[in-house]
């Protein structure tokens, strides 16, 4: 038997970072859990549940991939990482059937009809919620709850900060949306007010700065929006602790959020008024910061050298504004990614590795 003389190049991700994937998928999924629990508290029980029927739908889809493909992938975390990212974009009162069969496409469609693990070209998560958006349009629209903070019940409906600020304003744009909401009777929490009380007092008072109230109800979620994305702080935070452990890279997520700011800080506000737009409202009001922190970070959909992967990011964070400003959707950040992962190859070959990188990946 003859050996081959040309290497045998497996699918990406290429670059050996010392750990398994389990270790990275189970690490990620950790990262998550805080936000799960904190949407619980905020939101009731259901949230739980809607988690554990996504999770349940994609093991169950990749125990039947092994099956066909003779393969044992159920234990490396990447199905339970898929579902938690698909569960944490749905809204807390979504009908179960939706993060089920959303979670059995992203497995089985996304992931294994390319292959499993490596394969796939685009983020499965975001695929699937993609493919809920687009057949369960009204309902992935209309499963929004007030949090028990501010209505004092469980499962009162209502609408999130973007589609409140869209009927109150007419679509049109504007500059200080908080300050929109509030006349417009947006509820606002009692925490809110002390708290912005005691920063103006004790930080932005000594600096000539004035933090208005609203964003620390936006900052930890105590409004409506998927189960995942609300707690905007809490995301952030696992952003550091897995940059600092080395398990994702920062490139992507940080030009992606960079991107996105800068632009809603140009664009985002009223009329043509450059500069007058309101980016932690439109970073906080959203589920960017969750896309960005855990599907840009994915090493198989995402590019390999810096220069691409910061590309990446910034074209995401791009993206997703563009479709949030002049979108038909409220937030079409799933959408902006899957776009950014199709030109991946195309950023790879524009931007190849160099020096220890490309050693490692021709190896």
């Amino acid at each position: 038997m003859t050996r081959n003389r040309y290497p045998i190049v497996s699918a990406a991700p290429f670059i050996h970072v010392g750990r398994s994937t389990s270790s990275l998928c189970f690490g990620a999924a950790a990262a998550l859990l805080p936000a799960f629990a904190w949407s619980s508290w905020i939101f009731g029980p259901r949230v739980l549940l809607v988690a554990m029927v996504s999770i349940a739908a994609a093991l169950l889809s990749e125990g039947g991939a092994n099956l066909l493909a003779r393969r044992y992938t159920l234990g490396d975390g990447s199905a339970l990482l898929s579902a938690l990212i698909l569960a944490a974009a749905m809204p807390p009162g979504v009908a179960l059937h939706i993060p089920a069969l959303s979670a059995s496409f992203a497995i089985l469609v996304v992931k294994w009809s390319f292959g499993g693990l490596g394969g796939n070209w685009m983020n499965p998560a975001l695929a699937g919620i993609a493919f809920a958006q687009v057949n369960w349009h009204d309902e992935m629209l209309g499963g929004w709850v007030m949090p028990r903070i501010l209505s004092g019940v469980d499962g009162l409906s209502a609408s999130t900060p973007l589609g409140y600020l869209a009927d109150a304003t007419g679509g049109a744009r504007v500059s200080l949306p908080l300050e929109v909401l509030k006349q417009a009777g947006y509820p606002v929490s009692a925490f809110d007010g002390r708290a912005t009380g005691f920063l103006n007092d004790h930080v932005f008072g000594p600096l000539g700065a004035e933090l208005p109230g609203g964003y620390v109800d936006l900052a930890l979620g105590f409004r409506p929006g998927a189960i995942g994305e609300v707690a905007g702080i809490l995301l952030l935070f696992a952003s550091v602790i897995l940059i600092s452990r080395k398990m994702i890279r920062w490139e992507a997520p940080f030009s992606a959020l960079l991107a996105f700011g800068f632009l809603a800080r140009l664009f985002g506000g009223a009329g043509g008024d450059f500069m007058s737009g309101d980016a932690l409202f439109a970073l906080f009001s959203g589920g960017f910061i969750l896309t960005a922190v855990f599907a840009l970070a994915d090493p198989v959909t995402t590019p390999v050298s810096r220069p691409a992967l910061a590309l990446f990011g910034a074209g995401a964070g791009a993206l997703a504004f563009a479709f949030r400003r002049w979108g038909a959707l409220p937030d079409g950040s799933a959408y902006a990614v899957l776009i950014m992962n199709a030109l991946v190859p195309l950023l790879d070959k524009a931007f190849p590795p160099s020096g220890r990188a490309r050693k490692r990946r021709d190896a």
